[in-house]
């Protein structure tokens, strides 16, 4: 498991991540801005050295805020594994954050789960 966070920012957002199962299942907590659009990007499409799963789960249950920086980071990791035949799922969004993923249509390209393991199992 790798843990990520924001240098000079802690507490700001947290991105842990883990492969179970042969999917990368990656935990964000915090807000996710442009401020950490970057760290958010390499934790979904950056291997720790490892051959990088090409489908994710991204559990969003502990992220409180997202902006469209958010948005552009997952559409640009469905892309990516897409493009190799992968998949990338999110999971657990709080009401504020599905309302934002449900407002632009990304529910529609990226499918949204209640639970991780739903994600993970279908």
């Amino acid at each position: 498991m790798t843990d990520i966070e924001q240098a000079g920012r802690p507490g700001r957002l947290s991105v842990e991540h883990r492969v179970v199962d042969g999917v990368r299942v990656v935990t964000v907590q915090g807000e996710i801005d442009h401020d950490v659009k970057n760290v958010l990007g390499d934790a979904l499409l950056i291997g720790d050295g490892a051959a990088q799963p090409a489908r994710i789960v991204v559990d969003l249950s502990g992220v409180t805020f997202m902006d469209s920086s958010g948005i552009n980071v997952f559409v640009a990791a469905h892309q990516a594994v897409s493009a190799t035949d992968g998949w990338l799922r999110i999971a657990a969004a709080q009401d504020s954050v599905l309302h934002v993923l449900r407002l632009v249509g990304i529910d529609a390209l990226i499918p949204c789960h209640p639970t991780v393991e739903q994600a993970m199992h279908t």
